[in-house]
């Protein structure tokens, strides 16, 4: 359902809606002062995110599905699983190597200059 942004005059507020095309209309009223709002059409194209959200039969590979499944996650499950999938380069898994080799430890990410 889409997201409407609009202004009122008198209070200064910005209030976000969700309608659907439907239930649609211009005149609205604010929550607070009960005045009429204005439409905030600047505000709605820049909280468009760019991408256009595929359905079921649409997806036709791994990156869409995962890009899919991965807007629906809260950062904090993001986090997590990226630690879950990322361990196994921390550990040590106590294996013995071959004669003559070494275990290196990995350092931090190298950050280029601009």
């Amino acid at each position: 359902m889409p997201t409407y942004t609009f202004a009122c005059d008198k209070c200064k507020k910005k209030i976000e809606l969700f309608m659907s095309f439907a239930n649609y209309s211009d005149q609205q009223k604010c929550p607070d002062c009960k005045k009429a709002i204005q439409r905030c059409y600047q505000d709605d194209l820049n909280n468009l995110n760019g991408f256009v959200r595929l359905s079921d039969s649409e997806i036709k590979t791994l990156g869409h599905l995962a890009h899919r499944n991965s807007e629906k996650m809260s950062a904090d499950q993001k986090a997590a699983l990226h630690k879950k999938h990322n361990a196994y380069k921390y550990e040590d898994n106590g294996s013995p190597l071959p004669d003559g080799m070494s275990r290196i430890e990995r350092g931090p990410k190298t950050i280029w200059p601009n």
